[in-house]
């Protein structure tokens, strides 16, 4: 296994077009739950110039107004130019009702531990979650400093400490490790959008992002630039506007930034735009729950949880672990460990979670705020997969 190495990271903020269609997606589920906790839901978007498609197939007692739900989230995102805002925009749907399905109307809070054996996946995949220790939150460095140079980016625009900056931005962060420990930042990229109306001098436009966003983040880190580090604002020059009137967006295109950053797998199938009842998205949280409460504990540096499921069964037909040579026991005793602790059942996940009834208790919606700076690590957001609750039983049973 290699141990030394350089990874890059990348993340987006919210005002990217492929995020856009996260929130969008999400946002739809959050409104069905919210009126009807029992809600099956399907929602894929696509943006372009002035144009806003909606796709969804739905079973649910609630009803959902989809372009003001669309309009409301490019609006509060901040889009108002003329090439795309929320109140010129055009909206498409393609809707579908779909009958509902007996079983998907339990509430698994009332099941017995055989009746939730009986709710069998309806789809097949293969999930990953991955922890390490190298951030407070157990995620992989180089996407922690991109998320936070990303969410610092929007946040400058809001509190208009840059107030000539668009929605639109991305953000990359390279990391040398040696001996696979983050030891120096290899590089860093800002891409960040500017109002037409308002463009500052590139030179300006860079010292204002070298000082509010890049050096205020790193102020605290541990691991920070040095003279060698490269840092690029804007390489290629001025970005104006950005957002869907200069590149389109479609739900799901981010799986990397919404989990690990490529450092480690992760499934194929998008999070976003999702009800519970879907496995590969619920089936990437028990996993990462899996792989941070065995890191937590001790039993590991680093691990990876990988869940295969298959169409017509309840539980994961396979159950792997990799601890890419950092465990303390072996590999195939954490699985075992896994398997007896943690319920990988989509109906076990969901009550173990509480996730049909999130979106109601959260304000401003439970399954949106994932949509944007990752479904993983988050440590702004109560997440039930970020609970590290095993850790004390991982760590006693391992030395039993």
């Amino acid at each position: 296994m290699i141990k030394d190495f350089m990874f890059t990271s990348e993340s987006v903020t919210e005002g990217h077009p492929d995020k856009l269609c996260d929130q969008i997606s999400d946002a739809v589920v959050d409104n069905f739950l919210q009126q009807d906790p029992f809600s099956q839901v399907i929602a894929e978007c696509a943006v372009s110039t002035a144009i806003v498609f909606i796709a969804a197939r739905f079973a649910s007692g609630g009803v959902v107004d989809f372009p003001k739900i669309a309009r409301q989230v490019i609006s509060q995102i901040g889009y108002d130019q003329a090439a795309f805002n929320g109140k010129s925009c055009s909206i498409v749907t393609s809707l579908r009702e779909l009958p509902g399905e007996e079983n998907c109307r339990c509430d698994e809070k009332t099941l017995s531990d055989e009746e939730i054996e009986r709710i069998a996946v309806r789809n097949q995949v293969t999930v990953f979650g991955f922890a390490c220790n190298q951030t407070p939150a157990l995620m992989p460095l180089p996407l922690w400093l991109a998320h936070k140079l990303a969410r610092k980016l929007t946040s400058v625009r809001l509190q208009k400490i840059l107030p000539y900056l668009a929605p639109d931005g991305k953000t990359q962060v390279g990391v040398e490790f040696r001996n696979r420990i983050p030891y120096r930042i290899h590089s860093i990229t800002v891409i960040a959008s500017q109002n037409e109306e308002a463009v500052p001098t590139l030179r300006v436009l860079r010292n204002d992002i070298r000082e509010a966003v890049i050096d205020s983040i790193f102020q605290d880190e541990p691991v920070r630039p040095d003279e060698k580090t490269r840092v690029f604002v804007n390489p290629d020059g001025p970005f104006l506007q950005g957002g869907p009137a200069v590149h389109s967006g479609l739900t799901g295109r981010k799986n990397a930034i919404d989990t690990y950053g490529e450092y480690a797998r992760h499934s194929g199938s998008a999070l976003s735009g999702k009800d519970p009842m879907r496995i590969d998205r619920m089936g990437a949280y028990a996993a990462r729950y899996a792989a941070k409460n065995v890191v937590a504990s001790g039993l590991a540096d680093e691990c990876e949880v990988q869940l295969s499921y298959s169409i017509g069964l309840a539980r994961p037909v396979s159950i792997q672990v990799e601890t890419f040579g950092t465990g303390k026991v072996p590999d195939a005793a954490i699985a075992l460990l896994l398997e007896r602790h943690c319920d990988f059942r989509l109906a076990g996940i969901i009550r173990a979670f509480n996730l049909r009834y999130l979106p109601a208790t959260v304000k401003g919606g439970f399954f949106r705020k994932l949509a944007a700076y990752g479904h993983m690590g988050r440590m702004d957001i109560g997440l039930p997969w970020e609970v590290t609750d095993k850790a004390g039983i991982f760590a006693e049973r391992s030395c039993s």
